[in-house]
């Protein structure tokens, strides 16, 4: 698979099987993302990769939380601003419009709506998981070769045949993470990754993206 159908054929699958991700597939993975740019060749990033059981018990955890309303942690970071303004607000609304319409899910089904957000915390059936730390003394910059980090796994995952989610919304039950992997407690968890072969049968939206001319400029 090459580059552009590498990136043309990524995104958000929120449906696996249960087959197994080879370890030595990931390991494959991991290390050629290692040569992912980094300002001052920091690289910030921590990652720590679950399957199996320790997969499991994140999971039964926090379907625990779950079940018994637990709202979850308070935040480390903002996922979004707040106050979000056009462009950006109506593509974020637009975003979430096709996602539920896909699963024939109504506007105002909030239990069912709520169902399609607890399943992040299922990593959606993925048998595998990886959870993506920053040390909280980065700055922006640093944050942002961590995004090219996740971006160059998910590039090479589709490479390998495989798909994957990326989630903040595993930083909601961060301590519950913590509890699995006990991570530095200088790291803030980003995200995690959901990373397996794709349930065709899944019902899902393929994104839009915005015009080219929204978001780039061409001077001479």
């Amino acid at each position: 698979m090459d580059v552009y159908e590498a990136v043309r054929s990524r995104r958000a699958v929120r449906g696996f099987t249960d087959e197994p991700v080879p370890k030595e597939l990931l390991v494959r993975v991991l290390t050629a993302a290692t040569r992912t740019p980094s300002g001052g060749n920091l690289q910030p990033w921590k990652a720590f990769v679950l399957t199996g059981a320790a997969l499991a018990e994140v999971k039964k955890r926090t379907a625990e939380r779950l079940a018994a309303g637990d709202p979850g942690d308070e935040r480390e970071f903002e996922m979004y601003p707040p106050g979000l303004k056009s462009a950006y607000r109506e593509r974020q609304i637009a975003a979430g419009e096709q996602r539920y319409a896909a699963l024939g899910i109504a506007r105002r089904d909030e239990q069912a709506r709520r169902k399609a957000v607890a399943a992040n915390w299922d990593c959606f059936g993925a048998p595998a998981a990886l959870f993506c730390y920053i040390d909280r003394g980065m700055g922006s910059a640093q944050w942002a070769d961590m995004g090219m980090y996740l971006q160059t796994i998910m590039l090479l995952l589709r490479a390998e045949g495989l798909h994957s989610c990326p989630q903040m919304a595993w930083s909601v039950y961060r301590r519950t993470v913590a509890e699995v992997v006990s991570p530095p407690a200088e790291l803030v968890l980003f995200c995690g990754m959901s990373i397996g072969f794709e349930d065709i049968a899944a019902k899902y939206a393929r994104i839009g993206r915005a015009p080219l001319a929204e978001t780039v400029t061409f001077l001479d």
